[in-house]
């Protein structure tokens, strides 16, 4: 059985026992993380959600958080001598799914 969920803004495939890195999340470092914005539920039977699974969530354990490679943005503004250099570094946190519920 797998879903996709909503999360950070973003959609994920996930299974049982896999892995995942989403935005950052405000739970300690071993808490159980409930996520019920289930968009689709797959397997023997497909449940589409109108946008969201009614009744289905996802039950995931936090296992770390960390932060993501600096990336850099660069802006120039031809003829001006002008320059803009940034850095930015997302915030994630990593966690292990541990169960699907329908």
């Amino acid at each position: 059985m797998y879903a996709i969920i909503e999360s950070g803004g973003k959609q994920f495939r996930v299974e049982e026992g896999g892995k995942l890195r989403v935005a950052a999340l405000a739970a300690e470092v071993g808490a159980e993380v409930t996520l019920d914005k289930v968009l689709l539920l797959g397997g023997a039977e497909t449940a589409v959600g109108t946008p969201y699974v009614e009744n289905a969530k996802v039950t995931a354990q936090v296992v770390d958080h960390g932060r993501g490679d600096k990336i850099l943005v660069f802006k120039k503004w031809r003829r001006n001598d002008s320059r803009c250099l940034q850095g930015h570094r997302q915030n994630y946190t990593t966690i292990k799914i541990t169960s699907i519920t329908a």
